[in-house]
């Protein structure tokens, strides 16, 4: 491969939505959303995310939606207007839908406590058909995790857990104010394997500051001595400008473009060799796990979660800032927990902006996603499943330059990634971005 450094450095979207986040407008809101989930089928699959903003610290690193909550009572009111904000969404709904999937994420959802927990739970299965063996998963912060905290959760039927490792190098953990000693890692999954949640995942960050290869292979190996059957393996995004809490870590410990792809490269080699396979751009499975079967039988999909086995065609996105994915397209709530509370206690949808899928977004959107998820694309055969006859000249232009450098072929109608070049895949589903311009690089993170 040719792959100049203008190439590494280019800023594009990570693609879990078409068109992506940056391009939704205050034109689709609360009274939109209504309408949307009204029209969906009796039987439609419905996947849930609830959103819980809220930390007991703050890791610098951190790119998410999340505040530190010093009082308990912040997170209870908060559970309380989450509640409102479920029956909202379930009267809109009218009785329809069947839920396949239930994810809890943050922030911290294991600071709720039972009453919480119990609350909710009670709620979901009083508004909501929720079917046999719905996935209902939970992301766990290891450190301080209690046998109660899961016991907690487990009765509401959690059995899939997600876990923050990052890394084990105390320098880098300074680094980025998160200190987590191995023994608590340990600990956190021990906790969930003896109450029953053995099916959990780990997520792995390269790009961080002070990081060798060294500290690369000590935390791969770390992690895959918990034996998660999923890893996710994240670049850092170091957008100061957007997350004010970043600008804590010095820019001039951060790795080059290089650097990265070195890092990139050497952790995916060693779980690899320990037995995990490459799903996508950055997630790693066992063999056997349902996500590498999604992948051998072109099934996977990507969405706000990062890459899911979750077959659900409505995502409802629940609490501040959460986004959800409908037929008719994406919506997004208020941000700032303020904002969304009060919409919520005046009984409306609490709706910020999202976006109405129109022309040829639906194309676009199937074309990224099977880039995202399988590193190719029969251009004509989607064209043909949409009926849709789209001019596609400027995306074949955009990827001449991509195939030049090696990093993409181009037969017929054909598009492929080679595998040694995934990490860049992103560059080639921008191609196909009809809002990606110059003026948004600033939105998004480095293409490796």
């Amino acid at each position: 491969m040719n792959i100049n450094r203008p190439l590494l450095e280019r800023n594009v979207p990570r693609y879990t939505s078409y068109p992506t986040a940056p391009h939704f407008h205050e034109g689709v809101a609360g009274p939109e959303l209504a309408v949307w989930l009204g029209e969906l089928e009796p039987n439609a699959t419905l996947s849930i995310y609830l959103h819980i903003p809220f930390c007991k610290a703050m890791c610098w690193f951190c790119g998410c939606h999340t505040s530190v909550a010093n009082r308990y009572d912040l997170v209870a009111s908060y559970v309380r207007d989450l509640m409102a904000e479920l029956n909202l969404v379930a009267d809109a709904l009218g009785g329809s839908g069947r839920v396949r999937h239930i994810h809890f994420g943050g922030g911290s959802p294991s600071m709720l406590k039972p009453a919480g927990i119990d609350a909710l739970a009670a709620l979901m299965r009083e508004r909501f058909v929720i079917e046999p063996g719905c996935e209902i998963a939970v992301e766990f912060d290891p450190r301080g995790l209690s046998p109660e905290t899961v016991a907690d959760f487990v009765g509401l039927g959690v059995n899939r857990a997600s876990l923050g490792l990052q890394d084990i190098n105390p320098v880098v953990q300074q680094a980025i104010n998160r200190i987590q000693p191995p023994e608590s890692n340990h600990r956190a999954v021990a906790m969930l394997r003896d109450a029953g949640v053995c099916a959990f995942n780990l997520d792995l960050i390269y790009g961080l500051p002070y990081r060798d290869e060294e500290a690369i292979a000590a935390t791969v190996a770390h992690a895959c001595e918990l034996a998660p059957d999923r890893i996710a393996l994240f670049g850092y995004a170091h957008v100061p400008q957007i997350k004010r809490h970043q600008q804590l870590i010095p820019s001039e410990a951060l790795p080059g473009a290089e650097m990265r792809l070195a890092q990139e490269a050497l952790a995916a080699k060693l779980l690899e060799a320990a037995g995990y396979r490459r799903i996508g751009l950055d997630h790693f499975a066992r063999s056997d796990d349902p996500m590498a079967v999604a992948m051998d039988e072109g099934t996977l999909q990507r969405n706000f979660r990062g890459y899911t086995i979750d077959p659900a065609a409505v995502l409802i996105g629940q609490g501040a800032s959460a986004i959800g994915s409908l037929p008719q397209g994406y919506v997004q709530n208020f941000a700032d927990v303020p904002s969304w509370r009060d919409a919520v206690r005046r009984g409306e949808l609490p709706v910020r902006r999202g976006a109405a899928l129109a022309g040829d977004d639906r194309l676009r959107r199937d074309i990224i996603n099977r880039l995202m998820c399988d590193l190719e694309v029969d251009l004509a055969v989607l064209q043909q499943q949409h009926g849709i006859d789209a001019d596609l000249t400027v995306s074949v232009e955009r990827l001449a330059e991509l195939e030049n450098a090696g990093i993409c072929e181009i037969e017929g109608d054909s598009v492929r990634v080679a595998e040694e070049s995934r990490p860049y895949v992103r560059l080639v589903a921008a191609a196909f971005d009809a809002y990606l311009g110059d003026n948004n690089q600033g939105r998004h993170s480095r293409a490796v």
